[in-house]
């Protein structure tokens, strides 16, 4: 098998996406029925994108370009040097470069492959230095790198590696449902009160008798979190994770962007969270719940929440969950939105008399230790994949 060096234009057309307004200043091109894929949708797609967290309007997409699937998204800006392939047909502002392969050169797949395995890091010591650490379309494609050229050896080895893919996909598919299903369980029983038993219930005041009107804060503790200092190497780089907003992608929180070292849990103000802790983001983007998978530290952008006997944390994450919207209402902030601890005060609870909140305790129980589970073995699948990844795309294995 023949290996050659090659610069991404040499393997298909290299274009930069298109965008000339940030929402704050056009709202009229947002929120129409076009994708529009923003830097961090690519780095938490998997191999595929087909998820976004924003739209354009008609006028939204005169001024940008309507990319097909297949496309494969590279991010060149604040999060430097991500990829995913397109899923959907998306436009992207102009911090990603879309690159299409030419069929009879590479294979998307396989230049997605390759970034994660050795790129990404080239590219990002490439930039640093930069005001922000940009990564222009020039400094994209002046790096060469080592390619298969037989394009039907870049599919085998593309094939191996996506079958880890499919398997974290179709985990994270279940995980969605399981968690829909937990979230309707919440909604059956104490939104709409349609809960075991019910058609003999009395209500009283409106609720069911012996139910409790209540507020957040009385029903758990709310601990804070803290950051060791940046500037002393000692305290980073260990096997602590630690939870900040940017972790906050999922139900469960395993693996962190950053670490810290015992030290540097003793020179900060947060506790060692067990598995199961709740952490609610508080500052910036509010509002977003993950459990602990593992025992970690917290920044000081969040809350770590713990409920109080007789309340369950199961019951907890799923009252919370539902009510998002009122965290979201209550914010507060002259810049950016943030919830503080008298936040909790205006969130209303409904906890419900023992039995009923047992029952329910354990039904969450068994939904959550599967989604545990699933997100577990996608963190072993995910490993096992990136540990095969640089032998694989070196030559050093052959498949």
């Amino acid at each position: 098998m023949n290996w050659s060096e090659r610069s991404l234009d040499e393997l298909g057309l290299v274009s930069r996406g298109r965008s000339r307004h940030r929402p704050r200043d056009a709202a009229h091109l947002y929120g129409g029925p076009y994708p529009f894929v923003q830097t961090g949708d690519v780095k938490h797609a998997g191999l595929y994108l087909t998820e976004y967290t924003q739209t354009y309007s008609e006028e939204g997409l005169a001024q940008s370009k309507l990319w097909p699937a297949g496309i494969l998204c590279i991010t060149i800006a604040a999060n430097i040097a991500d990829t995913s392939i397109l899923g959907i047909d998306a436009c992207f502002p102009d911090s990603i470069i879309g690159f299409v392969p030419d069929p009879e050169k590479a294979d998307a797949r396989f230049i997605k492959y390759l970034f994660d395995a050795a790129l990404k890091l080239k590219y990002r010591q490439f930039t640093q230095g930069a005001a922000q650490d940009n990564l222009s379309q020039t400094k994209l494609l002046a790096l060469k790198f080592l390619v298969p050229e037989d394009v039907h050896e870049q599919t085998r080895i593309a094939d191996f590696i996506a079958t880890y893919d499919y398997l974290i996909e179709n985990n994270r598919r279940r995980i969605q449902l399981l968690e829909e299903s937990a979230r309707l369980l919440y909604q059956e029983w104490f939104v709409h009160l349609r809960f075991p038993g019910h058609e003999q219930g009395k209500i009283s005041d409106g609720v069911p008798e012996g139910w409790v009107r209540t507020t957040a804060d009385q029903v758990m503790e709310i601990l804070s979190g803290g950051t060791p200092k940046t500037k002393v190497p000692e305290f980073w780089d260990g096997e602590i994770p630690f939870f900040t907003p940017k972790d906050a992608t999922g139900i469960f929180a395993n693996e962190t962007e950053k670490t810290i070292t015992e030290l540097g849990l003793s020179k900060c103000n947060s506790r060692l969270y067990q598995k199961y802790t709740i952490f609610i983001t508080a500052r910036g983007t509010v509002g977003k719940l993950a459990f602990a998978q593992r025992p970690m530290a917290m920044n000081q952008s969040c809350y770590a929440l713990l409920a109080k006997n007789p309340v369950s944390q199961q019951f907890l994450y799923c009252s919370l969950k539902s009510s998002i919207a009122h965290f979201k209402s209550n914010a507060s902030g002259s810049v950016f939105d943030s919830i503080v601890v008298d936040t909790f005060k205006n969130i209303p609870l409904l906890i419900p008399v023992h039995g009923i909140l047992t029952e329910f305790t354990e039904q969450a129980k068994a939904i959550f230790q599967q989604i545990d589970n699933l997100s577990i073995q996608n963190t072993k699948l995910a490993n096992a994949r990136d540990l095969l990844l640089p032998k694989l795309m070196s030559g050093e294995l052959t498949v």
